[in-house]
Protein backbone atom coordinates (compact mmCIF):
# COMPACT_ATOMS: atom_id res chain seq x y z
CA UNK A 1 0.00 0.00 0.00
CA UNK A 2 1.32 3.42 -0.96
CA UNK A 3 1.92 6.03 1.74
CA UNK A 4 -0.44 8.50 0.03
CA UNK A 5 -3.23 5.89 0.06
CA UNK A 6 -2.67 5.24 3.76
CA UNK A 7 -2.84 8.93 4.61
CA UNK A 8 -6.21 9.35 2.84
CA UNK A 9 -7.82 6.41 4.71
CA UNK A 10 -10.37 7.06 7.46
CA UNK A 11 -8.61 7.20 10.83
CA UNK A 12 -10.22 3.98 12.06
CA UNK A 13 -8.78 2.06 9.09
CA UNK A 14 -5.23 3.42 9.25
CA UNK A 15 -2.78 0.86 10.66
CA UNK A 16 -0.32 3.59 11.69
CA UNK A 17 -2.77 5.15 14.17
CA UNK A 18 -3.43 2.97 17.23
CA UNK A 19 -6.21 3.33 19.79
CA UNK A 20 -4.07 5.17 22.34
CA UNK A 21 -3.01 7.71 19.72
CA UNK A 22 -6.63 8.28 18.76
CA UNK A 23 -7.57 8.77 22.42
CA UNK A 24 -4.77 11.28 22.85
CA UNK A 25 -5.96 13.16 19.76
CA UNK A 26 -9.51 13.20 21.14
CA UNK A 27 -8.20 14.62 24.43
CA UNK A 28 -6.72 17.49 22.39
CA UNK A 29 -10.11 18.20 20.82
CA UNK A 30 -9.97 16.10 17.63
CA UNK A 31 -13.58 15.05 16.95
CA UNK A 32 -12.54 12.86 14.02
CA UNK A 33 -10.38 10.80 16.37
CA UNK A 34 -13.37 10.25 18.65
CA UNK A 35 -15.47 9.06 15.72
CA UNK A 36 -12.70 6.73 14.57
CA UNK A 37 -12.23 5.24 18.03
CA UNK A 38 -15.99 4.75 18.36
CA UNK A 39 -16.11 2.88 15.04
CA UNK A 40 -13.26 0.64 16.16
CA UNK A 41 -14.41 -0.18 19.68
CA UNK A 42 -18.17 0.01 19.94
CA UNK A 43 -19.25 -2.96 17.77
CA UNK A 44 -17.34 -5.56 19.80
CA UNK A 45 -18.22 -3.85 23.08
CA UNK A 46 -21.89 -3.86 22.05
CA UNK A 47 -21.72 -7.55 21.16
CA UNK A 48 -19.98 -8.33 24.46
CA UNK A 49 -22.65 -6.50 26.46
CA UNK A 50 -25.49 -8.14 24.57
CA UNK A 51 -24.02 -11.60 25.10
CA UNK A 52 -23.80 -10.96 28.82
CA UNK A 53 -27.15 -9.23 29.30
CA UNK A 54 -29.37 -10.68 26.58
CA UNK A 55 -31.03 -7.30 26.12
CA UNK A 56 -30.15 -4.92 23.29
CA UNK A 57 -31.35 -1.77 25.06
CA UNK A 58 -29.44 -2.56 28.23
CA UNK A 59 -26.36 -3.43 26.18
CA UNK A 60 -26.53 -0.08 24.41
CA UNK A 61 -26.88 1.75 27.74
CA UNK A 62 -23.85 -0.09 29.15
CA UNK A 63 -21.65 0.69 26.15
CA UNK A 64 -22.67 4.34 26.20
CA UNK A 65 -21.72 4.55 29.88
CA UNK A 66 -18.40 2.79 29.20
CA UNK A 67 -17.57 5.15 26.34
CA UNK A 68 -18.46 8.18 28.48
CA UNK A 69 -16.04 6.92 31.11
CA UNK A 70 -13.38 6.52 28.43
CA UNK A 71 -13.87 10.09 27.21
CA UNK A 72 -13.65 11.38 30.77
CA UNK A 73 -10.33 9.69 31.49
CA UNK A 74 -8.83 10.52 28.06
CA UNK A 75 -6.75 13.52 29.26
CA UNK A 76 -5.07 11.36 31.94
CA UNK A 77 -4.48 8.32 29.71
CA UNK A 78 -0.86 7.24 29.66
CA UNK A 79 0.23 5.21 26.65
CA UNK A 80 1.90 1.89 27.33
CA UNK A 81 0.15 1.09 30.61
CA UNK A 82 -2.81 -0.76 29.08
CA UNK A 83 -4.59 -1.17 25.79
CA UNK A 84 -7.59 1.09 25.30
CA UNK A 85 -9.69 -1.84 24.08
CA UNK A 86 -8.77 -3.92 27.13
CA UNK A 87 -9.77 -1.08 29.45
CA UNK A 88 -13.10 -0.62 27.65
CA UNK A 89 -14.00 -4.32 27.56
CA UNK A 90 -13.20 -4.60 31.28
CA UNK A 91 -15.48 -1.65 32.06
CA UNK A 92 -18.26 -3.13 29.90
CA UNK A 93 -17.86 -6.49 31.60
CA UNK A 94 -18.01 -4.94 35.07
CA UNK A 95 -21.05 -2.80 34.23
CA UNK A 96 -22.85 -5.84 32.84
CA UNK A 97 -21.97 -7.86 35.93
CA UNK A 98 -23.35 -5.11 38.17
CA UNK A 99 -26.64 -5.17 36.26
CA UNK A 100 -26.87 -8.96 36.33
CA UNK A 101 -26.29 -9.04 40.08
CA UNK A 102 -29.11 -6.54 40.62
CA UNK A 103 -31.56 -8.71 38.73
CA UNK A 104 -33.78 -10.91 40.90
CA UNK A 105 -32.91 -14.57 40.81
CA UNK A 106 -35.72 -17.00 41.42
CA UNK A 107 -33.43 -19.89 42.32
CA UNK A 108 -35.76 -22.11 40.29
CA UNK A 109 -34.29 -25.13 38.60
CA UNK A 110 -34.81 -25.38 34.86
CA UNK A 111 -36.95 -28.51 35.26
CA UNK A 112 -39.27 -26.56 37.58
CA UNK A 113 -40.15 -23.90 35.00
CA UNK A 114 -43.89 -24.02 34.42
CA UNK A 115 -45.20 -25.00 31.02
CA UNK A 116 -46.33 -22.00 28.95
CA UNK A 117 -50.00 -21.29 28.49
CA UNK A 118 -49.48 -20.73 24.78
CA UNK A 119 -50.11 -24.13 23.16
CA UNK A 120 -48.49 -23.19 19.85
CA UNK A 121 -45.56 -25.35 18.73
CA UNK A 122 -42.20 -24.19 20.04
CA UNK A 123 -43.52 -22.03 22.89
CA UNK A 124 -42.16 -24.35 25.57
CA UNK A 125 -38.84 -24.58 23.79
CA UNK A 126 -38.59 -20.79 23.65
CA UNK A 127 -39.31 -20.50 27.36
CA UNK A 128 -36.70 -23.12 28.18
CA UNK A 129 -34.15 -21.38 25.94
CA UNK A 130 -34.76 -18.11 27.79
CA UNK A 131 -34.22 -19.87 31.11
CA UNK A 132 -31.04 -21.48 29.82
CA UNK A 133 -29.57 -18.19 28.69
CA UNK A 134 -30.48 -16.49 31.96
CA UNK A 135 -28.83 -19.25 34.00
CA UNK A 136 -25.69 -19.15 31.88
CA UNK A 137 -25.40 -15.35 32.05
CA UNK A 138 -25.81 -15.45 35.82
CA UNK A 139 -23.08 -18.09 36.17
CA UNK A 140 -20.71 -16.15 33.92
CA UNK A 141 -21.28 -12.96 35.90
CA UNK A 142 -19.95 -14.69 39.02
CA UNK A 143 -16.62 -15.63 37.42
CA UNK A 144 -13.44 -13.72 38.34
CA UNK A 145 -12.88 -10.76 36.02
CA UNK A 146 -10.12 -12.16 33.80
CA UNK A 147 -11.77 -15.56 33.49
CA UNK A 148 -15.03 -13.84 32.54
CA UNK A 149 -13.34 -11.69 29.91
CA UNK A 150 -11.34 -14.58 28.43
CA UNK A 151 -14.41 -16.80 28.23
CA UNK A 152 -16.60 -14.09 26.72
CA UNK A 153 -14.05 -13.07 24.09
CA UNK A 154 -13.23 -16.67 23.17
CA UNK A 155 -16.59 -18.40 23.11
CA UNK A 156 -19.02 -15.56 22.41
CA UNK A 157 -16.99 -13.03 20.42
CA UNK A 158 -14.99 -15.62 18.48
CA UNK A 159 -11.62 -14.05 19.28
CA UNK A 160 -8.54 -16.23 18.93
CA UNK A 161 -6.28 -16.98 21.88
CA UNK A 162 -3.54 -14.62 20.55
CA UNK A 163 -6.13 -11.84 20.17
CA UNK A 164 -7.37 -12.41 23.72
CA UNK A 165 -3.80 -12.48 25.01
CA UNK A 166 -3.15 -9.10 23.39
CA UNK A 167 -6.41 -7.68 24.79
CA UNK A 168 -5.71 -8.85 28.33
CA UNK A 169 -1.97 -8.26 28.26
CA UNK A 170 -1.12 -11.87 29.10
CA UNK A 171 0.47 -14.84 27.34
CA UNK A 172 -1.41 -17.28 25.13
CA UNK A 173 -0.74 -19.97 27.74
CA UNK A 174 -2.35 -17.76 30.39
CA UNK A 175 -5.42 -17.33 28.16
CA UNK A 176 -5.72 -21.10 27.81
CA UNK A 177 -5.48 -21.47 31.58
CA UNK A 178 -8.04 -18.71 32.23
CA UNK A 179 -10.49 -20.23 29.76
CA UNK A 180 -10.06 -23.72 31.19
CA UNK A 181 -10.57 -22.48 34.77
CA UNK A 182 -13.63 -20.50 33.70
CA UNK A 183 -15.18 -23.55 32.07
CA UNK A 184 -14.51 -25.67 35.15
CA UNK A 185 -16.06 -22.99 37.35
CA UNK A 186 -19.14 -22.85 35.10
CA UNK A 187 -19.47 -26.62 35.18
CA UNK A 188 -19.37 -26.51 38.98
CA UNK A 189 -21.82 -23.62 39.21
CA UNK A 190 -24.28 -25.20 36.80
CA UNK A 191 -23.61 -28.70 38.08
CA UNK A 192 -25.29 -31.19 35.76
CA UNK A 193 -26.95 -28.57 33.56
CA UNK A 194 -24.08 -27.51 31.28
CA UNK A 195 -25.23 -29.70 28.39
CA UNK A 196 -28.84 -28.62 28.86
CA UNK A 197 -27.79 -24.99 28.67
CA UNK A 198 -26.18 -25.61 25.30
CA UNK A 199 -22.70 -24.57 26.46
CA UNK A 200 -19.96 -26.06 24.30
CA UNK A 201 -16.38 -26.38 25.41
Amino acid sequence: MQFAETMTMPLDARPDVDDAALLARYARGDAAAARALTIRLVPRAQAQAFRMLGDATEAEDVVQEAMLRLWRIAPEWREGEAQVSTWLYRVVSNLCTDRLRKRPRSGMALEDVAEPEDPSPGAEARLQETARHAALRAAISDLPERQRMALTLRHFEGASNPEIAAALGVSVEAVESLTARAKRALAQALKGRVAALGYEG
